[in-house]
């Protein structure tokens, strides 16, 4: 029988090493690789096609919707399974936007998580209990609500999370391999879209949305004011 093959994803190294002593016990799953942030995800699951990537929600440089949401485009055969401590209604509607496979609440039994991994293989769709409840609620809502949202791109999402982390303008260059000019672009085409028009707002406004990964709150799409 094949095994699922499984990708780690999570910034916390004894994190992942639970994960896996966990997952291995199990003979129908394989872990196939681990990443410790957003980008060596989206990299290594390009390399490695995985069945399924076991997602943490908050990392640094590339949060883990943001990793998902990628993946998803580039290689639709692998499936996501988000882990996140939250169940509130801006990270639901989101994963409906994104049609993400599985999200968990990291108080989800090991159980549990060997349950979604193969149900998500299959092509199904798994979420913890409460997550499925509001899954249903806003299913109707979110859809209608979609244009909401402004659009910002996903280079511009990875700077906004960049900024909100503390990093200058040289450093978000050299971690993206950008000029220090087209980081300035960015940085500009945000102000406009989020109507913020100094770095210090622009980086409170972040803030405020939730991209701190100690907080483990991340960059949702912003709806108008």
């Amino acid at each position: 029988m094949k095994k699922i093959s499984v990708l780690l994803a999570d910034d916390h190294t004894v994190v992942r090493e639970g994960f896996r002593a966990l997952l291995e016990l199990e003979t129908d799953l394989e872990i196939v690789g681990e990443a410790s942030n957003g980008r060596q995800a989206v990299e290594l699951t390009m390399s490695l096609r995985p069945d399924v990537v076991v997602m943490d929600i908050a990392m640094p440089g590339l949060n883990g919707l943001e990793a998902a949401k990628r993946i998803s485009s580039a290689a639709p055969g692998t499936k996501v399974i988000i882990l996140s401590m939250h169940s509130d209604d801006a990270y639901i509607e989101y994963i409906i936007t994104l049609g993400l496979a599985g999200y968990l609440l990291k108080q989800t039994s090991s159980l549990i998580l060997c349950r979604a991994i193969r149900e998500v293989a299959k092509g199904n769709q798994f979420y913890s209990p409460a997550i499925a409840r509001r899954v249903q609620q806003l299913s109707e809502y979110t859809g209608e609500k979609k244009s909401a949202f402004p659009e910002l791109s996903p280079r511009e999402m990875e700077i906004l999370q960049l900024i909100a982390e503390g990093r200058a303008n040289k450093q978000i260059a050299t971690d993206l391999k950008i000029s220090i000019k087209t980081v300035e672009k960015h940085r500009q085409n945000l102000m406009n879209k989020l109507d913020t028009h100094d770095t210090a707002r622009l980086t409170r406004y972040a803030i405020s949305a939730g991209i701190i990964v100690t907080n483990e709150r991340i960059t949702l799409p912003y709806k108008d004011q």
